[in-house]
């Protein structure tokens, strides 16, 4: 296991003429030199071949409700355990994680941990699945896999917080091992993203399909809405008659609200009832389960059935506070089924967020 400081050998890349690399895990399709990183930081050009510089080291471990990833139907009320490297492969000037996402520095990476590590760190704290987080893990691809195996040999799970730009063959690797995700849906304009993230909103349209028809990986959305930028009728109707139309009107949809960081400290906060109005605008288009996040709003964040309107999940925030699934994962009114993937009972992690070093954990 690399501790970080020996770079680990990858997959996704192909030789060039005149001596260049060109790394292949998402659409930036960096042509490199030896001794060049591409766009991420954290994957570079070595020998001839592309190699990962962060594998085996984590830029921190913390313990967190499942509904702050946000995922609202995958295993309400438990704990995941999440993590991240150093770099991403886009550079969204809101980015809140910038700290770690736009890092150039390795002493970003505090904590070494191989995946076996992880793994039974997960069981021994209780949590149901493990979280690749707050950088984007098709960055350090080979090590989510690896840890991916390895929590599945435990029964843990595993869940990818995602911007979805990938490309293909990549993506491919990386979901065969995952069993839920949140796909960062950060507009539904090319103008945006190229402006706002120096990326392209249409391979992340190509991925949004291609989990939903390819893959059995449970699947939500999130768009934080940014005053001014991507929170307009037009584009919020747009986009919410597209993800009913093509990922089905199940694929829950997180509306969250931004809050001035990093390059946009001069805009201001969402209002929530900007939030609410793309909550309507979805329901109205066919989403059955959209929410609102970032701020308190108990009847933006509770699932009702889609049926008969009955609460399935109460939530306050990140806490859990009414059940209304039978065992079966069904309205326990009227019997309709409640897309997602749940346990008997509701569990009881609650909204404490706990930051974990693993070399503590036995």
């Amino acid at each position: 296991m690399s501790d970080g400081s020996t770079p680990w050998p990858t997959r996704h890349w192909r030789r060039l003429p005149g001596g260049r690399t060109q790394c292949t895990v998402c659409p930036r399709l960096c042509t490199l030199h030896d001794g060049q990183r591409g766009f991420c930081f954290v994957r570079a050009a070595q020998g001839g071949e592309i190699v990962l510089t962060t594998y085996g080291r984590s830029s921190g471990f913390c313990i967190d409700p499942i509904e702050k990833k946000p995922l609202n139907h995958f295993l309400p009320g438990s704990a995941v355990l999440s993590f991240g490297t150093a770099g991403c492969n886009l550079a969204c000037r809101f980015c809140q994680n910038w700290d770690i996402s736009r890092s150039r520095e390795t002493d970003t990476l505090c904590d070494a941990a191989g995946p076996e590590r992880i793994a039974a760190a997960a069981a021994s704290l209780g949590c149901d699945s493990v979280a690749f987080t707050y950088n984007d893990p098709i960055v350090f691809l080979e090590y989510a896999i690896d840890v991916a195996r390895a929590c599945h040999e435990r029964g843990v799970r595993t869940v990818a917080v995602t911007n979805g730009a990938m490309e293909p063959a990549a993506r491919a690797d990386l979901y065969a091992h995952l069993d839920a995700a949140n796909v960062d849906l950060k507009a539904f304009t090319e103008r945006f993203y190229e402006k706002v993230c120096a990326s392209a909103l249409a391979p992340v349209l190509d991925t949004l399909r291609w989990i939903k028809r390819e893959t059995n990986v449970w699947l939500e959305t999130t768009t934080l809405l940014i005053p001014g930028e991507n929170d307009g009728d037009d584009e919020l109707d747009a986009m919410t008659r597209w993800v009913a139309r093509t990922l089905g009107p199940d694929v829950p949809m997180h509306f969250t609200a931004f809050h001035p960081d990093f390059r946009m400290l001069r805009r201001a906060p969402t209002p929530a009832a900007t939030l609410r109005r793309a909550r309507e605008i979805a329901h109205r288009n066919g989403v059955r389960h959209a929410y609102t996040g970032n701020v308190h709003d108990p009847a933006g964040q509770t699932t009702r059935c889609a049926g008969c309107e009955a609460v399935l999940i109460g939530r306050s925030g990140y806490t859990i506070t009414d059940w209304g699934l039978d065992a079966s994962g069904a309205c326990a009114s009227c019997g309709a089924r409640c897309p997602g993937t749940f346990a008997a009972r509701a569990g009881s992690w609650g909204a404490r967020r706990r930051p974990v070093r693993l070399a503590e954990v036995t």
